[in-house]
């Protein structure tokens, strides 16, 4: 905050610049800008801190923005790095977990999928991945999204026929499943295929996932022919089945990636001020998918300064491949390079290829992003009209930016769940999305105004800590909440017990008509009558996709709060038994109830189970 005493000038943001610049180093560092109420403007890297910083106290030259955030800036920190490098990368993280507001965002990051091949069992499984790589096994991708997972997944079962079902479900057969019966799996659970032969397979599927296609494809076919030759012609089948899934999925790829064993490949198309970086990912000489990002940016930024931001923020948390192709040389190429190799570890090479495969790949991708920005901007051209149609249908002052739409959900009180989904201008804001435990005991099972309380309680306790901190742009225009004219009453004297009146939050309540039929809402606005909107009108659908996109959000989270309350072992209860433990004592007893039938000596035989907590367990499932 300003330390300016009444009356006195207003503190300048080029002042508070200069004031640092006195005891700034001539190092390379990071330097972050500070708004008055303690928000971060921006994170900047420099190679000479002392330099860089001086920039923003010159008089004019500046665009708009610059100009802009150096007025807005109160306070300044400072980071030493020993090279422009580590700089970069220490921006990169900063940018990603700050979240500035001058800096280029990378604002739908998300963590891609990979494919696993589980090796830590008798018989491998094949999995969909994603989060840290924890489990035993090889790993991968990435992946552009989970589609692009679940075709590769298909085709695999088809040729390996490797397992897909869980260790749990895996013990528990006797007789082979329907995967088996549609040849998409070889019943290892049953034996009907010896360990060496399925690990066999599961070392061929992990050849064909390391670009070995072409070779395994020969050595089959080889195979095939003796088979034939012997007069084995079941095997001679499985194995011409095999062949045929193999080459199905060699010839149907998006992209043709000839000559490049693993590459990212970035491109940028830009119209209108919103830019649109598309990815594609290939691997092992396969096209693993393409991906469409819309990072936040200024009007007056350019694609290579766009670019730049992007590919540090992309790689912070990810593996760069050997080659990364961009559409345009990024600012400070040679410096991104430098720092992703020492990420990596490796030489990573970073260009722009002017011609042959690479650039047809180039091509394809910039095609791609210069469709996907198109999509994107009519999307937003239809969603700022449905907007205005929003503030016209609820007297609002301006188009809504921030929608925010809250239901319930729960099973006769149990696993109550609320759920927040938040719209705007881009869609839905996935990002910004909220569940809420219910965690108030005192109120009845199944109440849903006492649910309601609690999670608007909680929800603008919050809100109204960050507007006085500053922190505005969370704050909604428009509060939609599935219910009728109860839920509202209820929301209404929560919000007054905070202080809030309906001049601060907009509130309206939806409600399905008679015999709920979509079409026949009725909305329910403090103070008014309630009213319906023509059961063909746009602004309707819209309305009614909030409210469904919101339902589906808390049934979603109550069915996970659910499955997780059914998944809970009675090994949850016993103090000192905590992850590692549990997995130890159900790996060495099979089950819970192998656990619950041991003696005392029997469960000290497990790692990490000293006599104490031998006694403890036996006690706990002995005590009756």
């Amino acid at each position: 905050m300003s330390d300016a005493a009444p009356g006195a000038a207003p503190v300048r943001g080029v002042d508070v610049i200069k004031e640092n610049l006195k005891h700034l180093p001539s190092r390379p560092g990071v330097y972050r800008m500070f708004g008055e109420a303690g928000e971060v403007l921006y994170v900047g890297k420099a190679r000479d801190l002392k330099a860089r910083v001086s920039n923003y106290t010159r008089m004019g030259g500046h665009t708009q923005r610059i100009a802009r955030m150096i007025s807005l800036t109160r306070a300044m920190e400072f980071v030493v790095t020993e090279t422009e490098t580590e700089a970069l990368l220490l921006e990169a993280s900063l940018v990603k977990s700050l979240k500035p507001r001058f800096n280029v965002l990378l604002r739908d990051d998300k963590s891609f999928p990979y494919i696993l091949i589980r090796r830590n069992h008798e018989a491998p499984q094949i999995k969909k991945y994603r989060g840290s790589k924890q489990d035993e096994g090889d790993y991968f991708g990435p992946f552009a999204n989970a589609g692009a997972v679940m075709r590769t997944l298909d085709t695999l079962q088809k040729a390996f026929l490797l397992r897909t079902c869980e260790d749990s479900v895996y013990s528990a057969r006797t007789r082979p499943c329907m995967l088996h019966q549609i040849k998409r799996c070889a019943a290892p659970c049953v034996g009907l295929v010896s360990k060496e032969d399925y690990t066999a397979l599961a070392d061929e599927a992990a050849d064909f996932l390391r670009g070995k296609a072409g070779e395994l494809q020969k050595r089959l076919a080889s195979e095939m022919e003796a088979a034939s030759e012997a007069m084995e012609f079941e095997t001679a089948a499985r194995l011409r089945d095999r062949i045929r899934a193999i080459a199905h999925v060699r010839s149907t790829q998006d992209v043709n990636p000839d000559g490049i064993e693993e590459a990212d490949v970035f491109a940028i198309a830009m119209d209108g001020g919103v830019s649109c970086v598309q990815v594609f990912f290939i691997r092992a000489g396969q096209n693993w998918g393409a991906s469409a990002h819309f990072p936040r940016h200024e009007k007056d930024q350019t694609a290579p300064e766009i670019l730049a931001a992007f590919l540090v923020q992309f790689y912070d948390k990810r593996p760069p491949p050997k080659l990364i192709l961009v559409s345009e040389p990024p600012d400070q190429a040679d410096l991104i390079e430098e720092a992703l190799a020492l990420k990596a570890g490796r030489r990573i090479e970073l260009r722009r290829p002017e011609r042959g495969t690479k650039r047809d790949l180039l091509t394809q991708a910039e095609r791609n992003a210069s469709e996907a920005l198109s999509r994107k901007l009519a999307e937003s051209a239809s969603q700022e009209r449905l907007l205005t149609e929003v503030q016209k249908v609820f007297d609002l002052a301006e188009a809504p930016q921030r929608i925010e739409v809250y239901d319930n959900s729960h099973i006769q009180g149990t696993n109550a769940v609320g759920g927040m989904i938040v719209a705007g201008p881009e869609g839905f804001r996935k990002q910004a999305y909220r569940k809420f435990n219910i965690k108030d005991t005192e109120i009845t099972p199944g109440d849903d105004y006492g649910m309601m309380r609690e999670v608007m309680r909680r929800r603008f306790a919050r809100a109204m800590k960050e507007k006085v901190a500053g922190n505005v742009s969370d704050w909604p225009d428009l509060v939609l909440i599935d219910g009728g004219l109860g839920q509202l009453n209820a929301t209404l004297e929560t919000l007054a017990e905070l202080g809030l009146t309906p001049d601060d939050v907009t509130l309206v309540s939806i409600a399905k008509g008679v015999d709920r039929n979509a079409g026949r809402e009725q909305f329910f606005r403090p103070g008014k009558a309630p009213f319906k909107l023509p059961e063909n009108a746009p602004v309707l659908y819209y309305l009614q996709r909030l409210r469904d996109e919101a339902h589906r959000w808390a049934i979603g989270a109550h069915r996970q709060k659910r499955a997780a309350e059914a998944a809970r072992s009675p090994l949850d209860e016993i103090e000192g038994i905590g992850p590692t433990r549990k997995k130890a004592l159900l790996h060495h007893f099979g089950s819970a109830r192998g656990v619950s039938r041991a003696k005392v000596a029997d469960l000290m035989e497990v790692d990490g189970v000293n006599e104490a907590l031998a006694i403890r367990i036996y006690g706990h499932f002995n005590s009756g």
